[in-house]
């Protein structure tokens, strides 16, 4: 990843938070041949060590993990959006400026293992579903389903475990820009009423 210094995010916290928001996501292993690639929702261990999630038990990567070490890299992809050179003041002075898209990425490289065990694979799950449903202020839990049906289900998965080897971040959000352009583009964010630029408004603030 082209990665310039203005750019680089190295805090563990504000990564691991970003990841938290943002768990799907793009999982990439190398075979002999070509990159095994799937999106899938990973969830960061309490001690902020392991990433977790779990695959068809028919995915390739299954067969791949189970011949020997994999390594593997996810990307995690935060808030994104398009930035119109309108809102930079300098338009209007020299008109020298472009259109640019800040976005927010947290690249994680790592080993992955597989998890058979059926119980920590249910517990997996359960926690997926306990993380998000409230979100949509529902209560289903795993225990609801018919428990044959959910011993078929959890069948048909392995769980997968990712030992975090590195971490960092490419936070792209106008750093580069002058102290005007940059103005410009949070009192733009301000007035848009647009999810996206609502959760960029949100992470250049913190920045």
């Amino acid at each position: 990843m082209y990665l310039p210094k203005h750019f680089l995010v190295e805090d563990r916290g504000i990564l691991l938070k970003v990841m938290g928001e943002y768990p799907l996501a793009t999982l990439i292993g190398n075979t002999d041949s070509e990159l095994e690639i799937n999106h899938i929702p990973l969830v960061v261990s309490k001690d902020g060590q392991y990433l977790h999630g779990h695959i068809a038990r028919m995915n390739p990567l299954t067969k791949l993990a189970q011949a020997g070490e994999v390594k593997v890299t996810a990307i995690f992809h935060g808030p994104h959006a398009y930035i119109t050179p309108a809102w930079y003041p300098s338009k209007y002075e020299t008109g020298k400026v472009v259109p640019t898209w800040n976005y927010a990425v947290v690249h994680v490289q790592g080993v992955l293992s597989l998890k058979e065990d059926p119980q920590w694979i249910r517990q997996h799950v359960s926690q997926l579903t306990d993380t998000h449903e409230p979100i949509y202020q529902s209560d289903w839990k795993l225990d609801d389903a018919p428990e044959d049906y959910v011993q078929m289900m959890l069948k048909a998965i392995v769980g997968i475990e990712i030992k975090i080897s590195s971490l960092v971040g490419k936070f792209k959000l106008s750093q580069n820009r002058t102290p005007s352009e940059y103005g410009g583009v949070i009192q733009n964010l301000k007035q848009s009423s647009l999810e996206d630029l609502q959760a960029m408004l949100k992470l250049m603030k913190q920045d």
